[in-house]
């Protein structure tokens, strides 16, 4: 019986250990791809410099671009690196601010920039609207990241109108 027993607690225990072996085996195999850290460097040698990737272009066109839905805060089609927008000084009012679109040419903020939480009209912009790229972004010339799969709701409904024709 005590054969039995050893022979029991010996198979067992190399079913137990058997599994941690191997993975240990394959871990040392693979430890190039399996036991790598995803970084920024991209497997970069640390003892290498990465060539670094090319600063994209900003569209600097001042042509209005199309929305993809209601409500949607305008891209802003120029240059803003050097625009200072602070709790002192707001650069993108100096052209789009009531009192000089005139002069500029550039579309005046919406009103929505000047009422308050509680939708009260305020003479000046509201602080929650101040700081523009907060929501508006300029647009860079660079292939995109990874694909787009937005649909408008226009297109939506044109086409549940369409297959309901069919």
């Amino acid at each position: 019986m005590k054969k039995f027993n050893l022979a029991v607690i010996a198979s067992l225990l190399v079913l137990t250990v058997s599994p941690i072996m191997y993975s240990l085996n394959a871990n040392a195999a693979d430890k190039e791809t399996v036991n790598t850290v995803a970084t920024l460097r991209d497997h970069t040698p640390i003892n290498v410099q990465k060539e670094p990737n090319a600063i994209p272009k900003v569209i600097n066109k001042d042509i209005k671009q199309g929305r993809n839905y209601p409500m949607q805060p305008p891209v802003i089609p120029h240059t803003t690196r050097s625009y200072e927008v602070n709790k002192n000084n707001n650069k993108c009012m100096s052209c789009h601010s009531r009192h000089r679109t005139e002069k500029s040419q550039a579309p005046m903020v919406s009103v929505t920039h000047f009422m308050d939480r509680d939708g009260n009209f305020l003479a000046e912009v509201s602080p929650r609207r101040y700081f523009c790229n907060q929501c508006h972004v300029t647009q860079l010339d660079a292939e995109p990241l990874v694909e787009n799969t937005f649909t408008d709701m226009h297109s939506l409904m044109k086409a549940k109108a369409k297959s309901k024709e069919h």
